[in-house]
């Protein structure tokens, strides 16, 4: 289903630590949940220059990409997969100008370049640029990652009645009844024990063989 069509999905995208700014990770990661993002995958790495050349591949050949590999591997970075309605483009907007020197001029308190950043390329902070560019860049430092849009709203309120309520609302009924000790741990064990989409296993009997050989 495209969720676009009702403006509802919710987006992923990259949001990268630099190593200038590396102290000041937990900081960022601050405003960023303030700015109402969701931290859905984060890790910490330190780049080999391999893997800097592959990720900036679009760059390769211009004259700062040697310099733009060495600081990007001078120190861990901190990568994040953010999502929130409309992220990649709120999430530009936040980071503010490329130019750090810029953010300061023109988003002095808004933006985090302008706090964090230096210059053009000790600029704190990256951004995916566009959607393609997000589920490469996303996939990169998380491969596992699913980068498809979440569904909200109706969609998602459609889904729910007709695939976990039922499930749920049976799981807490036998809750209350039984009111174990440890509740968490009862009603994960019940919604395995009654969930309709798991695998049903069927045994196999072979007859012993009766040849001599």
């Amino acid at each position: 289903m495209d969720f676009s069509k009702h403006g509802i999905f919710v987006e992923r995208t990259l949001a990268l630590v630099k190593p200038d700014a590396i102290n000041k990770a937990d900081e960022i990661e601050t405003i960023i949940l303030k700015h109402g993002f969701t931290v859905l995958e984060k890790r910490r790495i330190t780049l080999t220059a391999e893997q800097c050349s592959d990720f900036y591949s679009e760059h390769y050949g211009k004259k700062f990409f040697p310099s733009l590999v060495a600081f990007m591997t001078s120190a861990p970075v901190v990568a994040m997969v953010l999502a929130k309605e409309n992220a990649i483009q709120q999430w530009r907007d936040l980071i503010g100008p490329t130019n750090s020197n810029v953010a300061k001029e023109t988003h002095p308190d808004s933006s985090i370049r302008a706090l964090f950043g230096t210059n053009e390329q000790k600029n704190a902070v990256h951004g995916s640029d566009s959607a393609v560019s997000a589920e490469r860049e996303i996939r990169f430092f998380f491969p596992n990652c699913v980068v498809e849009p979440i569904p909200t709203g109706p969609p998602a309120t459609d889904y729910l009645e007709q695939n976990v309520n039922k499930t749920l609302i049976k799981a807490l009924t036998a809750l209350c009844k039984e009111k174990p000790k440890d509740p968490v741990v009862w009603l994960a064990d019940k919604l395995m024990e009654i969930n309709p989409y798991k695998p049903k296993l069927s045994l196999t009997v072979t007859a012993p063989s009766t040849n001599n050989e």
